[in-house]
């Protein structure tokens, strides 16, 4: 057959292995690791399922090869116990019976040692090292590591090596990049030493990184192919540009296999790193283009890449051989067997919400906020079909709504869905013209199409009633019927210059040059920012003390910062009281008003779920289960998790 990418479905050869395509999935860490620093059957699943889904090479994230000195937090993989041998072993079988390559992550944290730990595992004080002696902004001390430690860790390098290919993965994959060890002695920000592996030469400052992948090719042997992440770019004051990485990687391409670009430091460059929903996808491929034409050795790319025409167009133009997906691949597993099959029209693209990483730091976990199963995976493996199939009806085709039918009809339920309104989607309609959550809407489409697949009969323009219900007589009844925004009752708030944030998509709706949004949350800074990049002046007005404290602890710093390149205006602890043919007027914390010119003000106080619907119907069939923003207005995560689950709870 003619492959609809065949370039990027083509097979590579490195080393000694033969890539089944050009897709991979980049490093993750699955953070839910035991203190010992063991493999867990929940890590491998989470792994497996990436193999399973269709791509060349799974790659296991942050596997220390040094863990005195390597670990920048406590739920490291630890290649230092062999006890990690029979979790390794698991992990790498169970990605190679589905076709892929397995591949293990070897790094260490240099001075970001310790940036999670108080604490090492033994109770003292955890000492940081790294290039040179230096104080971080924090203020946390850093020792300059002696020449014994430098070979002491070089040497950790090779045995982690050597005890992965023991462990069956195929591949290793050392990362030289995003500001972790081995970036930190090539880059002249970090490296003040002044003998053979200092800042002097380029030659001194690869030094460390040359003696690595020696190490490890000892400790492997011939053919075993090893894949090294760079930085194409560091992003920080005094950091390298892609030049000095081009001479890096002709320094290290004899000695590796496949040459992976991404970008970045860790110092203040997680957006560049990892691409927010404010840039393009693909942003950082100009760099592993631009390196990939002063080298001989196969090159990989990064970045937020999701699309498979554009991922087509890298390979087939030259840009680069493989492509990597990370965040992609949470949000759908099955991306690349997808792109294999010609049907990428059911592929479901990640928001770039920044959930997935977000709740690494606050909880420890790893969850995606359109992919229920992420984190799961091991548990999912067992639910089961329905026993005793039923009839259920569902009122409501947001998110929730959908994603509980889909489940449900999944399992072997008939399933009728109902939407008031003419169109699916819910919630996520707003986002239809908003161009930086084209992803979030096309959701819809995504849950739509997974609904007709699994039989789900959908009928628009009909409302759930208690006639309705009556007459379809279902087994059980999901009421998905969501919220409204709230409308505060203040005087004006009905003339023709408010507009709701929820309306802001309606093709129908003008607004005008100056504009002031009531509500500072993470909807009204995201109508905020979309209003700003369409060129109107726009004043955020709060009543709390700061605004986006909803948005989660990754995507905050970055909307915060999109409002300062934007000249977003902000005003905090101002109440909205009236509304005026000039504009809003708030009093501040003395009672004082202040008012804010406007051609329009975007009311965005939140939303108010439809109990009045919820009760009427809470009777109306035997079993009766409440979905989404009509028990409680959250974020489409809750509503897509709990309609998850209550299709596997029928």
């Amino acid at each position: 057959m003619t492959r609809k990418y065949p370039n990027l479905c083509s097979p590579l050869k490195i080393g000694n292995v033969t890539l089944r395509n050009r897709m991979v999935s980049a490093p993750m860490t699955f953070p839910d690791i035991p203190p010992e620093g063991y493999v867990t059957k929940e890590a491998a699943a989470f792994y497996e399922l990436r193999a399973k889904g269709g791509a060349a090479v799974v790659t296991l994230s942050e596997c220390i090869v040094h863990i005195k000195t390597g670990m920048s937090h406590s739920r490291h993989i630890n290649l230092q116990d062999e006890g990690v041998l029979a979790g390794l072993t698991e992990a790498a079988r169970s990605i190679k019976r589905h076709g892929a390559l397995a591949n293990v992550e070897l790094s260490h944290g240099g001075k970001y040692g310790g940036v999670d730990l108080a604490k090492d595992l033994r109770g003292k004080t955890y000492v940081r090292y790294g290039p040179s002696a230096e104080m971080l902004p924090d203020g946390s001390k850093v020792e300059e590591m002696s020449k014994e430690l430098i070979h002491e860790i070089v040497e950790a390098f090779g045995k982690g090596a050597a005890l992965v290919k023991r462990a069956g993965f195929d591949m290793v994959f050392v990362h030289g990049g995003h500001g972790w060890l081995i970036q930190q002695f090539f880059s002249r920000a970090s490296n003040k030493r002044t003998d053979e592996y200092g800042c002097d030469t380029i030659e001194n400052r690869a030094r460390f990184a040359l003696e690595v992948l020696d190490s490890i090719r000892a400790a492997v042997g011939p053919g075993f192919p090893i894949e090294f992440r760079i930085s194409g770019e560091e992003h920080i004051p005094g950091g390298y540009k892609v030049d000095d990485a081009i001479q890096f990687a002709k320094l290290l391409e004899s000695k590796i296999d496949l040459l992976h670009v991404s970008t970045g430091a860790h110092e203040n460059s997680f957006a560049i790193t990892h691409p927010s929903m404010f840039v393009e996808r693909g942003c950082n491929v100009h760099l592993a283009a631009t390196i990939k034409k002063h080298v001989k050795v196969p090159v990989a790319c990064i970045g937020a890449l999701n699309e498979p025409k554009q991922m087509e167009e890298i390979i087939a133009s030259g840009k680069a051989d493989v492509v990597e997906m990370a965040r992609a691949l949470l949000a759908d597993p099955f991306l690349p067997r997808k792109v294999m099959l010609g049907r990428d029209d059911e592929i479901v693209r990640c928001v770039r919400c920044f959930t997935c990483l977000a709740e690494r730091v606050q909880t420890q976990t790893r969850i995606c906020s359109i992919n229920p199963i992420v984190g799961r995976e091991y548990e999912s493996r067992f639910a089961l079909p329905a026993s005793n199939p039923k009839k259920v009806l569902v009122a409501g085709g947001g998110p929730g709504g959908m994603k509980t039918a889909i489940t449900a009809a999944q399992r072997g339920h008939k399933v009728i869905l109902c939407e008031k309104s003419g169109e699916l989607g819910g919630a996520l309609k707003s986002e239809r013209a908003i161009s930086f959550k084209k992803d979030l809407y096309g959701l819809t489409k995504s849950l739509e199409g997974q609904m007709r697949r699994a039989g789900v009969e959908i009928r628009l323009n009909t409302e759930v009633t208690q006639e309705l219900v009556e007459h379809e007589a279902p087994d059980v009844l999901v009421l998905a019927v969501g919220a409204a925004p709230i409308v505060p009752p203040i005087p004006g708030i009905d003339s023709p210059k408010v507009v709701l944030a929820n309306d802001l998509s309606d093709e129908c709706i003008a607004v005008g040059k100056k504009v002031v949004i009531l509500g500072g949350g993470l909807v009204g800074c995201e109508s905020a920012v979309h209003l700003a990049q369409e060129g109107k002046d726009v004043t955020v007005v709060e009543m709390m003390k700061d605004v986006a404290v909803d948005a989660n602890v990754r995507q905050r710093p970055i909307l915060l910062d999109m409002f300062a390149k934007l000249k977003v205006k902000v005003e905090t602890r101002m109440k909205g009281v009236k509304i005026t043919d000039e504009g809003l007027v708030c009093t501040d914390e003395t009672g004082k008003e202040n008012l804010f010119e406007a051609d329009t003000v975007v009311c965005s106080v939140g939303q108010h779920a439809l109990r009045e619907v919820v009760n009427d119907l809470l009777d109306a069939a035997p079993e009766v289960v409440q979905v989404g923003d009509c028990v409680k207005p959250q974020k489409v995560t809750e509503a897509l998790y709990r309609g998850y689950h209550a299709g596997l709870d029928i």
